[in-house]
Order: structure tokens, then sequence, then C-alpha cells
């Protein structure tokens, strides 16, 4: 068992991105409360309640010169983790909070402006296999807090 700490927590009340960074969220069944989710086909939902990334990812992406950052990609959870410990099954315990990872989430031009020239698909797990952001279900409801501990476990 591995764990990390929150570098940061994104939530919106208005829909889109960028997701504005937030002190803590309310996550519940079918995602973070009162957060407003615009493409319900594809976002959002008990299998897409939370989306979270590994910050060494957006570092790695700023390195190169895109002007990403936390939130910019819709983003809810920001963890300081390898994001090779990040991957479907994988279980994260919070102080409230149980999530298990369940998919990759699949990029899309609405975050092309966090990237140069457009190129939204660096975060396409098809194109870099656990370079992505995740989407997780809830297992168990609570609040979750920047700076906070998580412990993940593998039971894939």
């Amino acid at each position: 068992m591995s764990s990390g700490i929150i570098s940061g927590l994104f939530a919106t009340t208005v829909g889109g991105v960028p997701k504005p960074q937030v002190p803590s969220i309310e996550v519940e069944f079918q995602g973070i409360k009162d957060e407003i989710i615009r493409d319900k086909k594809h976002h959002g939902g008990p299998q897409r309640a939370v989306c979270i990334v590994a910050e060494e990812i957006i570092h790695e992406l700023q390195d190169l010169g895109h002007p990403i950052a936390g939130g910019t990609t819709g983003e809810n959870i920001l963890l300081n983790i390898a994001y090779e410990s990040l991957e479907p099954g994988v279980q994260l315990d919070f102080d409230e909070v149980k999530l298990e990872i369940t998919t990759a989430a699949v990029p899309c031009k609405t975050i092309s402006g966090s990237f140069l020239n457009g190129e939204f698909m660096l975060l396409s797990n098809k194109k870099s296999p656990g370079k992505t952001r995740w989407y997780a279900r809830v297992l168990q409801e609570g609040t979750i807090h920047d700076g906070e501990k998580v412990l993940i476990s593998t039971n894939v």
C-alpha cells in the first residue's frame, strides 16, 4: 500500500473548464455536491463521479511549455503521487471518502486551451498509457479537504 497527498481540489458550480480551486469537496455517489456537469453523456454519473490526475503529469506537460494547471482539464482531485499507481481497480482511501478508479477519462477538445497547439490528446491513455486523468466511483461518501493524505491500495 502506498500513500500520497492532495495537492489541489477543483469544482465548478457553473460548468466547464477551468474548474476553480476549492478548499474542500463534498463527494456523493453521483459526483461532487453542487457541481454542474454540462456534458452528462461523457462526464459524471456513478462510474465517473470524480476525476483525478497525478500532479507529476501536470508538471511534465508544463515543463514542455503547455499552459496546463490544476483544474484546467476538468479534474476534481490533483494528487501528489506516482502516476503509475493509478489504474482501474485501485482504491483511494481519504479521511472520510473511499473511491475506486473505474476508467481513463477520454480527453476532448474542451480542454485544448491547456495545451500548446491544442494538443489535448497528450492526456490520452491510448497515446500515453497511465499519463491521463482517471474517473472514479464513490464507495463511501463524505468530505475531502485540500492537503489530506490518501492511501492507495491495489485490488487488481
